[in-house]
Parts: structure tokens; C-alpha cells; sequence
């Protein structure tokens, strides 16, 4: 049964053939938009990513077929290419088909590679944004992704790529603008991007923020700083799924955090 039938909404129907592509939020299921929800619980196949809440898939219906599709940096993972062979193939046999991301798909998520292959195969797509985490999930700890006084920018970056004389040149040029910057999938190059932004110019003492595991009850937050962001996390034992967040904003935290309603249950 779907929970939306006698809500007020019109919701777009999911035709069979069809790939939804559904940001899942940064973690915890309540982050869910409606229209996530109403892909759920209609889908035939979910292809999921790692790391989703399992509450998630309890959406789908008892028939559903639950495909793992996750990536994990430095893990074995399925190859982008057979991800997108394997949607067709299902949207193929007549299935509608969820391509379930965590965040918003297409935001560092690989969406636009997978939309592009479904498209050029001739399927009907459609985007169903989420929250993305690296907003979202500074947000809930209280930490403003702009404020009027502070910042005119916010730098959304992905830290996935070794750092070498090339990349370490583009974390000096993002550090001179003097804007806040929100990294995804960065804890493994940490020290290396850190010292980059000190060499473009942010002082050691710029505040920093670490969120493991971000909005769900395995969350854990660092406030450090940038001179000390990679040995406070690993003397801490900080390490991915995480959100790094440089810059003033961070400071933020301290004003907001005791007025804030409690989030996890």
C-alpha cells in the first residue's frame, strides 16, 4: 500500500521501463522527500548504494527486488559500466526501476555518468533530488552553509583524488578565495589537502569540522582546526563515511548548538 495514496499531492506516475534516480538524503531516513517515498514503495527493482540506512529499503515493497550497486573508495566496488549495463537490463524486462543514492544524485554521486548511459540506451529518467549530506548534515549539527556576515560563497569539493602537484595546485587556488569549503569523501587525503590550503593561504587556526557519519545515531562531530584536522581525527579514530567543513562558518556551531532541538532519537 502506498502511504501517499490519500495525500493531497499529485504525485507522477511510474511507468514500467521507467529509472527513477532518488537521492536518499544525507542518512537518516526521516531526511527523505515525498517524492523519494513515492518512488520506494512503487519500485520493482531498487539498485541501492552503500552505506543507506536499512530502514530505507523497508520501504520497498515485499516483492521488490533489492539490488546492492554501492561504491566504496579503496574497496572493491561494482564497475561504474556495470551498473549502467545492469539498469538496462532490468528497465529492459519491463521493470521500474529506483537508482537509489545516498544524498543527492547528482552531487559528487555519479548521476549525471548513469543518466547519460540510461538516455543514450533510450530510457525515460527521471531526477528525484535528495538532500545533499555536505548541507544537510552541517546544517543539523548547526553549522550554517552561509551567513550574511560571514561568507558571499560556499565551496561544495570532493577530496577522492590523490593529491598530487596538479590537485594540490587547485586546493591552493579554492583556499585564496577565502570562502568556506565543504569536502566529501576527503578523509583519506586529509593531511595532504589541509597542507594545500595553508600553502593558498588559510592560517592554522581556521576552524574546521569533522561529521562521521552524519545525521544518523552513529554520528560523531570534530571541532579542530586546520593545523590539526588530520592528527585530531586519526588520534580520534575519525574515518569515512565524513563531512569536512574549513572555514568561519564553523564557528557557528558554538553560538547555535545549545538551542538546537534535540535530532536523533
Amino acid at each position: 500500500m502506498d502511504p501517499l495514496a490519500d495525500c493531497a499531492l499529485a504525485f507522477p506516475e511510474f511507468a514500467p521501463g521507467e529509472i527513477w534516480l532518488v537521492g536518499a538524503g544525507p542518512g537518516d531516513p526521516r531526511l527523505l522527500t515525498l517524492l523519494a517515498v513515492h518512488a520506494l514503495v512503487q519500485a520493482d527493482e531498487i539498485f541501492y548504494d552503500a552505506l543507506l540506512d536499512p530502514r530505507v529499503l523497508r520501504l520497498a515493497k515485499p516483492e521488490a527486488i533489492l539490488t546492492p550497486a554501492g561504491k566504496r573508495g579503496g574497496k572493491a566496488s561494482p564497475h561504474q559500466d556495470d551498473i549502467n549495463d545492469a539498469l538496462i537490463g532490468s528497465a529492459r524486462l519491463g521493470r521500474r526501476i529506483v537508482r537509489l543514492k545516498g544524498g543527492d544524485p547528482f552531487v559528487f554521486g555519479r548521476g549525471a555518468e548513469e543518466m547519460r548511459a540510461l538516455v543514450q540506451a533510450g530510457f525515460s529518467v527521471r531526477i528525484v533530488p535528495g538532500l545533499p549530506s555536505g548541507l544537510a548534515g552541517p546544517a543539523l549539527a548547526g553549522i550554517p552553509a552561509t551567513v550574511r556576515t560571514i561568507n558571499h560563497a560556499v565551496i561544495l569539493a570532493t577530496g577522492h583524488r590523490e593529491v598530487d602537484s596538479e590537485t594540490a595546485a587547485e586546493w591552493e587556488k579554492l583556499a585564496r578565495t577565502g570562502q568556506p569549503i565543504i569536502l566529501f569523501m576527503a578523509m583519506g587525503h586529509l593531511a595532504e589537502i589541509a597542507a594545500a590550503f595553508w600553502r593558498g593561504g588559510l592560517a592554522d587556526d581556521t576552524p574546521v569540522a569533522i561529521l562521521e557519519n552524519a545525521t544518523t545515531d552513529r554520528e560523531r562531530i570534530l571541532e579542530t582546526t586546520l593545523g590539526a584536522a588530520a592528527s585530531d581525527a586519526a588520534a580520534q579514530g575519525f574515518a569515512a563515511p565524513a563531512i569536512v567543513v574549513v572555514g568561519q562558518i564553523v564557528r557557528m556551531r558554538q553560538e547555535l548548538r545549545g538551542f538546537l532541538a534535540t535530532w536523533h532519537s
